[in-house]
C-alpha cells in the first residue's frame, strides 16, 4: 500500500519562497545565493513574499519573476 505523506502549510509556504527566489534569480541570470541575501538585506521575504503569499502563489512564474524583480530593484533603491 502507498503512503501518503502530508505537509504543513509552513513547509508548502517556505517551498513557495524557495521558488520565488531560485525564479528570481534565473529572471537575473544570477546565483540563487546572491538574490537572497538581496532579499534578506532589504527584508523582502518577511515583508513581502510571505505575507503576500497567496496573491503571489496565483501568479505564473513569469508574471512572479516580473514582480519580484521590480519590488527588489524598488527597495534596494529605497534602502
Amino acid at each position: 500500500m502507498e503512503q501518503v505523506r502530508s505537509i504543513s502549510k509552513e513547509q508548502v509556504t517556505m517551498a513557495f519562497v524557495a521558488t520565488c527566489i531560485e525564479t528570481t534569480a534565473r529572471y537575473l541570470n544570477t546565483d540563487y545565493r546572491e538574490v537572497f541575501e538581496r532579499m534578506e538585506r532589504v527584508g523582502m521575504i518577511d515583508d513581502y513574499i510571505l505575507p503576500n503569499y497567496e496573491p503571489l502563489h496565483s501568479e505564473s512564474r513569469e508574471v512572479l519573476a516580473e514582480r519580484l524583480v521590480e519590488c527588489l530593484t524598488n527597495w534596494e533603491a529605497e534602502a
